[in-house]
């Protein structure tokens, strides 16, 4: 479902108006990613640039096409690893955040089995 112009306006709004909600974003965005919910954050993350730096900024300060960009963060867009992380590098240092992974084991039941 494509998202409306007034839902767009709307975060543009929030993140111009309080910074941390933008940060937020950056970071949900990444963790649906490290998750295994691509679409999800390249969602997310297409909204971030569009309401902070844009895609022509960024590819001019990335070095690469906006359109190309562009269609990196699309529902159909297939980033290349690298290609990802010189963006997220990036974004992290246009905002001031800084992004840290961090382990957690999921606790799961063990199954015991008994043999017969």
């Amino acid at each position: 479902m494509a998202l409306t112009r007034d839902f767009k306006e709307t975060v543009l709004a929030r993140i111009q108006a309080d910074p941390r909600y933008g940060d937020a974003l950056l970071n949900e965005g990444i963790e649906c990613m490290l998750a295994g919910d691509v679409d999800t954050g390249k969602a997310i993350l297409r909204d971030y640039i569009k309401a902070t730096l844009g895609f022509a900024k960024l590819g001019a300060e990335t070095g690469a096409s906006p359109k190309s960009l562009m269609r990196m963060f699309s529902a159909g867009g297939n980033p290349q690893a690298r290609n990802l992380f010189a963006v997220i590098g990036h974004l992290q240092t246009q905002s001031g955040v800084t992004l840290h992974v961090t382990a957690h084991r999921n606790a799961r039941k063990r199954q015991s089995h008994t043999l017969p």
